[in-house]
């Protein structure tokens, strides 16, 4: 009974002992990382700056040149923080051949705000610099909104079904309104990110939808027929990326604890045919059609994320 009692004692300390060990990691990792990101926030601000008061196209290609290589900058130190901090097995398949000239849409699954740490991960140097359509509301968080400004992520107006019937005179300004978001890629080399799903995975959030599928939530389609539509003859590939948490999808301060031991990424690329361009907010034909091909996309990365846990599962039975 007293080696018993002994035993679990030590369990608890070493318990007690990871804890505080994964705490000292998690301040380390993020305090590394803010002062990673306000050291290259002055660059970033100073040229943005120029950008602003400057708007002429000839200098704007300048700026951006430069505010690409301050985000590269950052974005490298950051994944070299992660690399000293975290001991995370990277398991990635599909980064051949891509090219930093080329232009991408591309497509995940959304689980938590990591998803983001690992894109920008996993694309560095190998794409274009990852650009997110965001909220317009959120232009006005400080130092967040003028930078995302600054890197030209396109700002979307979503109206909701109930004010639209308020305002019908509102209709379709959203869309265009990212239309033009993205005509300023046009003059560039890029890759434009969507979350497909709208939002975070979560199980009640998947219960509410009725999600046909295990693992995901409804894909919704709009979004991603618009930019294919405004920049498809600019876009060479569409990447669709499926993220896989062995031990379960953590938040940014878990994963800066040390939580995240395993990170799977498959990558498939799609080649953009006459199929997927059309106009889907005007062509019932071409929407449907465009809908059951999302949904097909869908479907089978509802099939790898599950073959991915059958094949976690399997391999710690093994171990």
């Amino acid at each position: 009974m007293a080696g018993f009692k002994t035993g679990s004692v030590q369990v608890k300390e070493t318990a007690v002992r990871e804890k505080l060990f994964g705490r000292v990691r998690g301040i380390s990792a993020l305090s590394l990382t803010i002062g990673n990101t306000l050291l290259w926030m002055i660059p970033l601000f100073i040229v943005g700056i120029l950008k602003f008061l400057i708007p002429f196209s000839a200098f704007r290609k300048i700026f951006n040149k430069a505010i690409t290589f301050v985000c590269v900058s950052w974005n490298s130190w950051n994944n070299t923080i992660i690399d000293l901090t975290q001991n995370v097995r990277w398991d990635v398949q599909g980064l051949e051949n891509l090219k930093k000239n080329d232009s991408y849409l591309v497509l995940c699954n959304h689980q938590t705000w990591t998803d983001i740490l690992v894109l920008e991960k996993i694309f560095i140097n190998k794409i274009p610099f990852l650009k997110f359509f965001i909220k317009k509301e959120l232009v006005w968080i400080p130092v967040l909104g003028f930078s995302w400004w600054a890197l030209d992520y396109p700002f979307m107006k979503r109206y909701s079904k109930e004010f639209l019937e308020k305002n019908p005179h509102l209709k379709g300004k959203d869309l265009e309104a990212t239309r033009k978001a993205c005509e300023k890629f046009k003059s560039m080399p890029v890759s434009v990110m969507n979350f497909v799903e709208g939002t975070r995975f979560t199980p009640k959030k998947h219960k509410k939808q009725q999600s046909p599928y295990k693992n995901l939530l409804c894909p919704k389609a709009g979004g991603t027929a618009l930019v294919l539509d405004a920049l498809g003859k600019q876009l060479q590939t569409i990447l669709n990326v499926t993220i896989h948490y062995p031990q379960g999808a953590k938040k940014f301060w878990p994963f800066f604890c040390g939580e995240v031991n395993e990170v799977v990424v498959r990558i498939e690329k799609i080649p953009i045919t006459e199929e997927v361009l059309g106009d889907y907010f005007n062509d019932s034909k071409f929407k449907s059609r465009f809908q059951n091909w999302l949904n097909g996309i869908w479907k089978k990365k509802d099939a790898c994320l599950t073959d991915l846990a059958k094949s976690n599962k399997m391999t710690g039975m093994a171990n």
